[in-house]
């Protein structure tokens, strides 16, 4: 048995990571564009001015994917290329370099899937205040308007926001992205209500104006908490930790995902934060609550939860057993039952089908003498995910889709371009591209859907 006919095999990128093209063709200046340009912000000095030259590239890109075999692309959409000033006049050169993409996924028979927002704000915008300004969900719902007009005749899959947890968490409050400010709890809960708001206006646009009948979903992130065991007090455990507050970052999965699903935010968290709680105005959670098609899950490990009364022999991995875990260059633990548990405990909770909107391996890739770059430790870290999301998939969870996080080694962010996650090794030097093993390896897997993924391609079970 392989997985379900029509899953979603696809890559994943986003804009200021790959596009490079800073200040092209009318492009205004983002949050991303100012604060790596800051010393000391970026670790090697790095900036995403040409990142990975997807803008003059795409053409070549696109053709690896169809290379890859991908039957779906996630990307995100520029908010300054198209709106220089975020809002008001429309950059027409840069609206016409994603509907050029969007025709050529579709001639190559790779469905786009659009994110509106993957973390590069307006610089503009942020001089407003950014997502601490009330208006700005109508200000994301004017520039979402722009996207639905010119691109809904031909994109069907949509996602407002990318990870509202990270660029609230690390932009607002610890500073380590863009724009940078360590601000009060407050601003905090205030900035993340007002990116709840901004989806649910996202999503009512995208209904009123979307030319195809449109599948909308989120792409959220947040501490997957996986048992120590599969004892059932440590599975209890797990389920509760995942959705109650986490103290080390303050968001969780119930932080944005009630909201935006079941209408309100979770009592704990109103408890735990009432000095600090947003100001919520009338009709907002209805308006962040609005019907979605799928929930989009980020994941890459998790933490472990033991049950009260339950003991795990000291030594033990984070699986319970006696192995310990790899860790990848983010230093991350590798540990594929995290993709299990966290679309296991989102399926009891929302009841919606689900989509793996990114999985993948930083590592330290580079070509070998032989000329390709040989990356078994990425294949061997898909794999072992994958297996896990069958595993979800053979247990009745509703899964769409997965999208390997990345397609292209790309800007990291504030690692800058050190960490390698593409399926695609990108010289920096002078942009030639070169398919990894595992780019072989991801198009087998696609071409049997998924029954490549064991040896001697025995049939999942």
């Amino acid at each position: 048995m392989t997985f379900p006919q029509g899953f979603a095999w696809g890559a994943a990128t986003a804009s200021y990571q790959i596009e490079g093209a800073a200040s092209e063709d009318g492009k205004g200046l983002s949050i991303w564009d100012v604060f790596s340009h800051e010393q000391g912000k970026i670790d090697g000095g790095d900036t995403g001015d040409v990142a990975s030259d997807h803008y003059h590239r795409w053409r070549e890109d696109v053709a690896l994917m169809a290379g890859i075999g991908l039957k779906a692309y996630r990307f995100s959409i520029s908010w300054p290329r198209l709106l220089p000033e975020g809002r008001g006049a429309v950059e027409r050169r840069g609206l016409g370099f994603y509907d050029r993409l969007v025709d050529g996924l579709l001639a190559a028979g790779i469905e786009p899937w659009v994110t509106l927002y993957h973390w590069d704000l307006p610089h503009a915008l942020h001089l407003q205040g950014g997502w601490l300004n009330p208006a700005i969900s109508d200000w994301f719902a004017e520039y979402t308007a722009v996207v639905v007009d010119a691109l809904s005749d031909r994109v069907s899959h949509w996602m407002a926001l990318n990870e509202p947890h990270v660029f609230v968490d690390h932009g607002y409050l610890s500073g380590g992205h863009a724009p940078g400010l360590r601000l009060d709890l407050a601003a905090g809960l205030q900035a993340g209500h007002n990116s709840l708001l901004a989806h649910g206006k996202a999503v009512q646009t995208i209904r009123a104006r979307a030319k195809k009948p449109p599948t909308i979903g989120v792409a959220q992130v947040g501490a997957v908490r996986a048992p120590a065991s599969e004892a059932p007090e440590d599975v209890a455990a797990a389920r509760e930790a995942m959705f109650a507050i986490n103290p080390s970052t303050h968001f969780n999965h119930a932080w944005f995902g009630d909201p935006m699903v079941l209408g309100e935010y979770p009592e704990d968290l109103l408890q735990h934060f009432r000095r600090d709680w947003p100001s919520i105005r009338p009709g907002d959670m209805e308006t962040i609550c609005q019907p979605l098609d799928f929930y989009g899950l980020n994941v890459y490990f998790a933490e472990a939860a033991v049950g009260a009364g339950h003991r795990v022999e000291p030594g033990t991995g984070p699986q319970g057993r006696g192995d310990r875990p790899g860790y990848t260059m983010m230093g991350w633990p590798v540990w594929p039952e995290s993709i299990y548990w966290g679309l296991r405990f989102l399926w009891e909770r929302y009841e919606l089908p689900l989509v793996i909107t990114e999985n993948g391996l930083a590592n330290t890739d580079w070509p070998h003498l032989d000329g390709r770059v040989h990356d078994p430790q990425r294949i061997d870290y898909l794999a072992r995910y994958l297996l896990q999301v069958k595993r979800a998939l053979d247990e009745g969870v509703d899964v769409r889709g997965y999208f390997v996080w990345s397609l292209l080694d790309n800007f990291e962010w504030a690692r800058g371009f050190r960490p390698r996650f593409g399926l695609v090794y990108v010289d920096y030097e002078d942009q030639q591209r070169r398919l990894k093993d595992s780019a072989h390896w991801y198009r087998q897997v696609i071409e049997t859907n998924g029954r490549a993924l064991l040896p001697g391609g025995q049939s999942l079970r």
